[in-house]
């Protein structure tokens, strides 16, 4: 399972994560770096175009897709 992590890199290299993370051994990451231009204020505007899909119908209808918990 894919798992996301806010985290600052500084210029120095050091990286930064926005919470603590507890993993069991090393772990492979893949990090990608955003343009300063966008930040979560995108994701927050998509918020409201994004709400018909917030619904306990969608969830139900998506279900068969999710993997098992």
């Amino acid at each position: 399972m894919l798992e996301s992590y806010e985290a600052t890199i500084q210029p120095d290299g050091r990286i930064e994560l926005a919470e603590p993370v507890h993993l069991k051994g090393p772990r492979r990451a893949i990090l990608t770096l955003l343009d300063d231009s966008d930040s979560i204020e995108t994701a927050v505007l998509s918020e409201k175009a994004l709400a018909d899909w917030n619904r306990p119908e969608e969830d139900l209808a998506w279900s068969h897709l999710q993997g098992a918990k």
